[in-house]
Formats: C-alpha cells, sequence, structure tokens
C-alpha cells in the first residue's frame, strides 16, 4: 500500500486539538493497516519521527430515515505521538569514529487542520 492510500484524512475534534500540544496527531486510516504501515506513511509524508500509534476500529451507528434503517460504515482511527523534540542522534561507527545520522526530523505537522 502507498504512504497516500493508508492516510486518509486528519479527524478534526475538541479532543484531537486537546492532543496537538502532547505531539498527538488523530488520523483516519486504512482498515487493513498494520500500526507499522501507519508510522512509515506518517514519516514518510509529514517527515517527523514517530514514537507511537494507537488503533481504534469505529464502529458504525445505527441511522434512521422514515421508517428504513441501515448503518453507518465501520472506520479506523490512529492516533500517533511524534517526537516533539527530535534531536541528531551519534552513534559509533566502525573504527570507533563517533557519526550523526544525517536525518532531519519536523517538530510538528504544519499541513495538519489545513495550517
Amino acid at each position: 500500500m502507498l504512504a497516500e492510500e493508508i492516510i486518509i484524512r486528519p479527524v478534526v475534534t475538541e479532543k484531537s486539538s486537546d492532543e496537538l500540544q502532547d505531539g498527538k496527531y488523530t488520523f483516519e486510516v486504512n482498515k487493513k493497516a498494520t500500526k507499522v504501515d501507519i508510522a512509515k506513511a506518517v514519516e514518510k509524508l509529514f517527515e517527523v519521527k514517530v514514537l507511537k500509534v494507537n488503533t481504534i476500529t469505529v464502529r458504525g451507528k445505527e441511522k434512521r430515515v422514515g421508517v428504513h434503517t441501515g448503518r453507518t460504515s465501520e472506520w479506523k482511527k490512529a492516533i500517533v505521538t511524534i517526537d516533539t523534540n527530535p534531536e541528531q542522534k551519534t552513534y559509533l561507527a566502525k573504527g570507533g569514529k563517533e557519526v550523526k545520522s544525517s536525518k532531519k526530523y519536523k517538530d510538528s505537522i504544519s499541513e495538519f487542520m489545513g495550517a
């Protein structure tokens, strides 16, 4: 699956807006996507470091229009926690030489909520 197929849209609610300060972003995702798929897709699309992914399957509600009853479709929600203070990682390479990682990460998702 492509990263664009995994992340469908952001979920904007009062609770998800409050969690933005903690680095938690809420997305509607593909029902077949795993936590690893979701983490890789968010890292690829938004260039952030993902720390944790929590997923919830939201059950469809029973709706009624006149005398007809039906159900809304089920969907999957993912709450992604990102690293709000990304630092360059240093490690020892061959020969005991200290090397810094060259990958730059953002500290927030600026495209969230159309910002």
